[in-house]
Order: structure tokens, then C-alpha cells, then sequence
């Protein structure tokens, strides 16, 4: 594989990554997983429990209810991903170039042209793809 093929996948598995993370369901949210909606009954139950001589018996049900509640199998507490629309996904792309060209423009001013050099290569490879999907079939 030639050193340039190299430095495009590499650039296009960095802004697929990018496209990827947009994708992501916001973690903070804490929709649709279980762990979310246990989280203060153990807080409950771990107060209660320290109260006095149930300690043990309260320790016991809050973690007979954590399993009991708990998500089994590969992929049971996954939600389903976003779905970024054209315009999105075309977003993601240009923020990535823009990102690049002004890295590039940083190291240049740093003295460190070949880094600048590689980072505009990077651009126009972006643009490439852009410029690509603009155009009518």
C-alpha cells in the first residue's frame, strides 16, 4: 500500500469516527438504561439500611433488585443509535476540513511545514468527498 493510501484511510477512519461519535445517544440522558432507573432505590435502601440492625437484610434486597432488574444478553441494555440526515453527516465532514485547515495554519506558523502540508492534504481529501456528493447523478 502506497504511504498516501495510508494517510487516507487513516483520515477517512478519523472522520467516520467523527460521524460515528455524532451518532451516539447522549450517555447523560440515561434514557432507556436500566442501571438509570436503580440507581435511587439503592440510595434509598443503603440509608435505610445503615440506620440500624436490617443492614444486612436491606443490603440483601437492594442487590436482589439490582439483579433482578438487570439487562441479560449481548446488547440488552444497548438503545438505538441516532440517525444523522444528509445534511448532518455533510456538517460533521466540513467542521473535520475546517478543523484541519486551521491546524495546518497553526503549525505553519510554528515553523513546521511538513505537518501543515499534511493536514491541507487531509482537507482536500475531505473536500474531494464533499465535492463528490454535491454533484447531481
Amino acid at each position: 500500500m502506497k504511504a498516501r493510501d495510508k494517510r487516507a484511510v487513516a483520515t477517512l477512519r478519523s472522520t467516520l469516527a467523527a460521524i460515528d461519535n455524532a451518532e451516539a445517544v447522549d450517555a447523560a440522558a440515561g434514557r432507556g438504561h436500566p442501571a438509570a432507573a436503580g440507581e435511587g432505590a439503592a440510595a434509598e435502601a443503603a440509608s435505610a439500611g445503615a440506620a440500624g440492625a436490617g443492614a444486612a437484610v436491606a443490603g440483601a434486597a437492594v442487590a436482589g433488585a439490582a439483579v433482578a432488574g438487570a439487562a441479560l444478553g449481548v446488547g440488552a441494555a444497548e438503545v438505538e443509535r441516532r440517525s444523522l440526515t444528509a445534511a448532518e453527516t455533510e456538517a460533521i465532514v466540513r467542521r473535520e476540513v475546517a478543523e484541519r485547515e486551521s491546524a495546518a495554519d497553526a503549525y505553519e506558523r510554528a515553523g513546521q511545514a511538513p505537518h501543515a502540508e499534511r493536514l491541507r492534504a487531509e482537507a482536500e481529501l475531505l473536500n474531494a468527498y464533499l465535492d463528490a456528493g454535491a454533484e447531481p447523478d
